[in-house]
C-alpha cells in the first residue's frame, strides 16, 4: 500500500534533519527558511522485533518488514495560503499526503535561526494550523458559489452539499479543523474529493534537546495535541541523526549508554504508520519472513490482494494464527496441536499480528 505521511512545520524547525536520520534519503539541511522547495520522499521500514522472532523460529532465508512513505515539506510561513515564500506550492504538496507530522521547534539554539525571532510552540503551531485552515476556506468558499448556483436550478444533490458545506463553513470559521467537524459517514464522499488539508490526522512531534528548560515547550505540544484529541511524541532530531550515522555495533553502545531501549526514531516511524491507519500481518515460511502492510479493519480477501489481486479474485479462505502463540509454543506444529490454528472467511477482519496463508483458486 503506498500511503504518504508528510512532515510539515515551520522553517528551520528540524524537518529535513529528521528526515536525514530516516536513512532512506539525503535531503540538504541548512539554516535558511526554503532550503527545501522539493518535497524530498523516502521508504522506511517499520521497526518489528517480532518479525524477526518469527524469522527466526522458521529459519526464513530472508526477513522483509513493512515499509511507509515519508515526506519532507518545505517550511510554511505566515501567509502561505496567499502565496507568501512558495506557499501554494508547498501547500500542494500537502494535499498528496494521507497525514500529517506536525514538528515543532521545542530546543533552544542561539546558532540556528527562529523565523519568528523566539521559540514559542504555541505561537508556531497557530501559524501553521492557521495557514492549513485558511486554505481549506478558500477551497470550500469557491465550492459553497458553485453548488449554490446549480441548488437555485433544481440540483438536489448540489442542494444537500449546500447544507452540508454552510454547516462546515461556519464550523471552520470558529477555527476549527475539518477533521473535527461532524459528519454522517454516509456523507463523506461528499467533502473527500476537496482534499480538505485540515482533515488530514495529525501527530504532534516536538524536536527538544532534553535540555530542563525546554519541558515546558513539551507540555504547550502536549496539550495542544491532547485539545485536539491529537497523538504527540517527543524526539531530538539532532541526536537522532547523530545515532542513525553510527555503525550497528556502536549504535547499540551508544543507546545502552543512554539507557535507552531503542532509536527515538523507531517510536517515530511506528506513531507514524499508525497514524496512517495502517496494520501489518505476516507470512512465514522457510524463504521468507515478510510483513505486509493493510488498512486497519481490512477483510481477509483484500488482506490477500495485498500480496496478488489473483489471491482476492480467487479467494477461498484464510488459515491463520497469532504470531505471539508462534514465538510462545516454537513451531505451527504445537501451534495445531495446541488447537490454536483456525481457518477463516471472507468475512473475517484481519488483526495486526496474525500469521496468515491463503487459499485461492483462479
Amino acid at each position: 500500500m503506498s500511503l504518504k505521511c508528510g512532515i510539515v512545520g515551520l522553517p528551520n524547525v528540524g524537518k529535513s534533519t529528521l528526515f536525514n536520520a530516516l536513512g532512506s534519503a539525503k535531503a540538504e539541511a541548512a539554516n535558511y527558511p526554503f532550503c527545501t522547495i522539493e518535497p524530498n520522499m523516502g521508504i522506511v521500514e517499520v521497526p518489528d522485533p517480532r518479525l524477526h522472532e518469527l524469522s527466526k523460529i522458521m529459519g526464513s532465508q530472508k526477513t522483509i518488514p513493512a515499509t511507509t512513505e515519508i515526506v519532507d515539506i518545505a517550511g510554511i510561513v505566515k501567509g502561505a495560503s496567499k502565496g507568501e515564500g512558495l506557499g501554494n506550492q508547498f501547500l500542494s504538496h500537502i494535499r498528496q499526503v494521507d497525514a500529517i507530522v506536525h514538528l515543532v521547534r521545542c530546543f533552544t539554539n542561539d546558532d540556528i535561526v527562529h523565523v519568528d525571532g523566539s521559540v514559542d510552540p504555541a505561537r508556531d503551531i497557530e501559524v501553521i494550523n492557521t495557514e492549513l485552515l485558511l486554505a481549506d476556506l478558500q477551497t470550500l468558499e469557491k465550492r459553497i458559489d458553485k453548488d449554490r448556483r446549480l441548488a437555485k436550478s433544481g440540483d438536489k444533490e448540489a442542494r444537500k452539499n449546500s447544507e452540508i458545506f454552510e454547516g462546515l463553513l461556519k464550523h471552520m470559521n470558529e477555527g476549527k479543523p475539518v477533521r473535527s467537524f461532524s459528519l454522517d459517514p454516509v456523507d463523506q464522499p461528499r467533502i473527500a474529493p476537496l482534499f480538505f488539508l485540515t482533515a488530514k490526522p495529525v501527530l504532534y512531534v516536538a524536536n527538544s534537546s532534553g535540555k530542563p528548560e525546554e519541558q515546558a515547550y513539551i507540555q504547550v505540544v502536549a496539550e495542544v495535541a491532547k485539545k485536539e484529541n491529537a497523538k504527540h511524541i517527543v524526539i531530538d532530531c539532532n541526536l537522532e541523526s547523530e545515532i542513525a550515522q553510527l555503525p550497528e555495533s556502536e549504535k547499540q553502545e551508544m543507546l545502552e549508554t543512554m539507557g535507552l531501549e531503542e532509536p527515538g526514531l523507531h517510536r517515530f516511524i511506528r506513531a507514524a504508520f499508525e497514524l496512517l491507519g495502517l496494520a501489518t500481518y505476516y507470512t512465514l515460511g522457510p524463504k521468507e519472513a515478510r510483513a505486509w502492510t493493510i488498512s486497519k479493519g481490512m477483510k481477509a480477501p483484500q488482506a490477500a490482494g495485498v500480496i496478488h489481486t489473483d489471491f482476492e479474485r480467487g479467494f477461498i479462505c484464510a488459515e491463520t494464527y497469532r504470531s505471539e502463540d508462534l514465538v510462545r509454543l516454537g513451531s505451527e506444529q504445537k501451534i495445531r496441536e495446541a488447537g490454536l490454528f483456525r481457518q477463516e472467511g471472507k468475512e473475517y477482519i484481519v488483526q495486526t499480528g496474525d500469521v496468515l496463508l491463503f487459499r485461492f483458486n483462479v
